[in-house]
């Protein structure tokens, strides 16, 4: 209490007066070390280098005043909710210190136009308000104290700016804004089911993981199936906002898909008929015997008219048969010849023994 009393008594000789008091309103409490702040306030985009030579920006007070602003919410969460499950706690603490949520703090509270940084990364840089946010809650734990940034928290912030039971029941349906997402961009994804159980009290637990394009993103856990693809949505969210190379993944995964079914399909089918129904084809087709042809003759065998004709005629005997075959030598057991003078002499010469 004393040295706040001097802070203030000291306050209009400040050679950085304005500055000081702007962080009075802002954190409510008059700055020891200013120096802290300053570098709070300073973007990498305009940093610059010590005496011994490091870069000075505000990435490590940042990192210090998340860890911070983590630790202060869940313990007033804590409080505020007594009868709440952890899930729920979560969720809440999570609302309160999501990046947009500091970002609009920011904006509200005048700290985004005490940011030193380059007129490209402030217009561009979506976070320069969130993260400057964090780094002076580092700053005011490094020169005040835990106690300090407790009091912040719930007089400026919980108390004027944020109603923690809004917050607390506001549904975010990251679910939701994960799907539609995916549906402008074409990527494939779902909820795979990780795990079915009951905790100690019999309560039943899931866990749920997001797979897009086959890659396995974020997960979660909760008492329904709601509360654990929420939680894993929002996870997944998280990484394609603040892991560039995870996105490339994905897009890489769904490419390579994208690509496999627009493939073509090498082996075309003929569009030929199957012929092998046409006689004279390479299928070979049975031959069968004429059940009215009495003799089968081949390729080389000669039929005469009068042949026919005088085998209709005369009758021979056996004996009669082998005459006609000495009588003409040129037949074969593949060829019959017929010749009428050699049938008719054939006859006579058996008239004239009788």
């Amino acid at each position: 209490m004393l040295n706040h009393i001097v802070d203030r008594i000291k306050l209009p000789f400040r050679k950085e007066k304005e500055l000081y008091l702007s962080l009075y309103r802002i954190i409510g409490i008059i700055p020891h070390d200013i120096s802290y702040y300053k570098t709070a306030l300073l973007h990498k985009s305009v940093a610059h280098r010590n005496a011994k030579g490091k870069p000075v920006n505000n990435e490590r007070l940042e990192f210090l005043g998340d860890a911070i602003l983590d630790a202060i919410v869940g313990d007033i969460v804590y409080e505020h909710f007594p009868k709440k499950r952890e899930g729920f706690l979560t969720n809440t603490r999570s609302k309160i210190v999501q990046r947009d949520t500091l970002n609009r703090l920011a904006k509200e509270m005048g700290i985004d136009q005490l940011i030193l940084s380059s007129g490209h990364t402030s217009s561009h840089n979506s976070y320069l308000g969130g993260n400057a946010f964090e780094a002076l809650v580092g700053a005011l734990y490094l020169d005040h104290g835990y106690n300090a940034c407790m009091r912040f928290m719930k007089k400026q912030i919980l108390g004027d700016l944020i109603n923690i039971d809004k917050v607390a029941y506001k549904e975010v349906n990251f679910k939701s804004k994960l799907i539609e997402w995916t549906q402008k961009n074409k990527v494939s994804m779902e909820f795979k089911l990780l795990e079915h159980n009951k905790d100690k009290q019999g309560s039943p637990t899931f866990r749920f993981q997001v797979i897009m394009e086959g890659l396995e993103c974020g997960e979660g856990h909760g008492y329904s199936k709601k509360e654990s693809q929420q939680e894993a949505a929002k996870l997944t969210l998280q990484r394609l906002r603040r892991e560039p190379q995870f996105i490339d993944e994905v897009f890489t995964a769904k490419a390579n898909r994208t690509k496999m079914e627009e493939e073509p399909v090498l082996n075309v089918p003929e569009t030929s008929q199957d012929m092998n129904f046409i006689v004279g084809s390479e299928v070979e087709t049975e031959k069968h015997e004429n059940p009215f042809q009495t003799e089968v003759f081949d390729e080389n065998t000669t039929v005469t008219d009068e042949g026919l004709q005088a085998e209709e005629l005369i009758e021979t005997s056996d004996t009669d048969k082998e005459k006609v075959e000495e009588s003409n030598p040129s037949n074969t057991s593949h060829t019959r010849k017929f010749d009428r003078e050699a049938i008719i002499a054939a006859a006579e010469a058996e008239a004239f023994e009788q």
